[in-house]
């Protein structure tokens, strides 16, 4: 645990090195200081088709599914973590303008089974 989940638009595949991204996600999550870097899964999902608002501007948006348990405070500093490491990626200064998004949700510990075979 954590399941860090990149969705991004899949145009800025011109201006980005999406190995980058998924290691950037994956640094911020090991810097919060919550998982061992063993734990930490990342994988990144492009989206060709979108609209933000009334227009077409670009995103990354990190979802980090975590077990439940953990407080609001070291949610938080996840969240920040994550957010710190995308922007080290200086896609504003590349970009015109580009919505950076990361929330953190729980996954209830009675719900989630893993196997690896």
């Amino acid at each position: 645990m954590p399941h860090c989940i990149i969705e991004y638009a899949k145009g800025l595949e011109d201006s980005l090195n999406v190995s980058n991204l998924v290691k950037a996600v994956h640094i911020g999550a090991l810097k919060s200081g919550l998982f061992a870097e063993a734990d930490i899964k990342t994988r990144a999902v492009p989206y060709e088709y979108f609209q933000t608002g009334t227009n077409d501007m670009p995103f990354i948006h990190v979802t980090t599914r975590i077990l439940s348990g953990r407080t609001r405070q070291q949610k938080s500093l996840l969240t920040r973590q994550i957010l710190a490491e995308l922007k080290q990626l200086q896609l504003q200064q590349q970009l015109p303008a580009i919505s950076l998004t990361v929330e953190v949700l729980d996954i209830e510990r009675e719900t989630y089974a893993k196997a690896i075979d």
